[in-house]
């Protein structure tokens, strides 16, 4: 007799903040952080689940799902890492949107599962995040998958979040859209930056970008008012 294991996930952090990026900046919600992401940029804000990842608490979806259920937030964010890595937020996102609460799904886009989501919030890496080193190939060969961003974009509203370093980055952006036949309306440019000084030297400049390249500039409220720090 084959005896069948609970679905789980293991997870990095659960906590309560205000969403600091995109169309829902500002907007109290709770975030699920999962442990594990198969790229590895040299900016990354969270290595503890990419570039040195922590082993993380093992729950089963079923767990989790109470825990989250029993908070009275109706915006739960899934965030990584990398959450579609793991199978479980299949079954938990549509437990939670079941239950009526409104799921956001951060994802770099390079990786496809049925979930439920009212937001898939794309964050395509840009050349600019290849690390230098052993590292580079890998993260190179993963970063930009063509396939699954088409997907995502067809069966999900979804929002487009650039990581920009300055105006060397919008060729690459214009030609990632003309690629993906992406609508440009859905675009936000954010400022590459870890602590509030390097978002607010950065942030005006980004700001100018976006307005002269129809785009929509991306605040990053939780690094302009905490900085480089977890759980907020």
């Amino acid at each position: 007799m084959t005896t069948r294991t609970a679905p789980s996930l293991r997870l990095s952090e659960v906590f309560r903040s205000i969403q600091g990026e995109g169309e829902l900046a500002g907007t109290d919600s709770l975030f699920v952080r999962t442990v594990g992401c198969n790229l590895r940029c040299v900016w990354c804000d969270t290595p503890y689940t990419s570039h040195a990842p922590e082993r993380g608490e093992r729950v089963t979806v079923e767990e989790l799902g109470e825990r989250l259920l029993a908070e009275d937030c109706e915006h739960i964010v899934l965030t990584g890492g990398e959450p579609l890595l793991t199978p479980g937020v299949v079954p938990l996102t549509h437990a939670l949107r079941e239950a009526g609460r409104h799921v956001t799904i951060e994802t770099a886009g390079t990786v496809f599962r049925p979930v439920a989501a009212d937001l898939i919030s794309l964050s395509p890496k840009l050349s600019n995040s290849t690390p230098a080193g052993r590292r580079a190939a890998r993260h190179e060969a993963t970063r930009d998958a063509p396939a699954v961003v088409a997907r995502l974009l067809a069966e999900f509203d979804s929002q487009l979040k650039f990581v920009v370093e300055g105006p060397d980055d919008l060729p690459e952006i214009e030609r990632w859209l003309l690629d993906h036949n992406a609508d440009r309306s859905r675009v936000f440019l954010m400022p590459q930056a870890r602590t509030s000084a390097e978002y607010a030297r950065l942030a005006p400049a980004i700001r100018r970008l976006a307005e002269e390249g129809g785009f929509r500039f991306g605040p990053r409220l939780h690094v302009a008012r905490w900085g480089d720090r977890r759980g907020v």
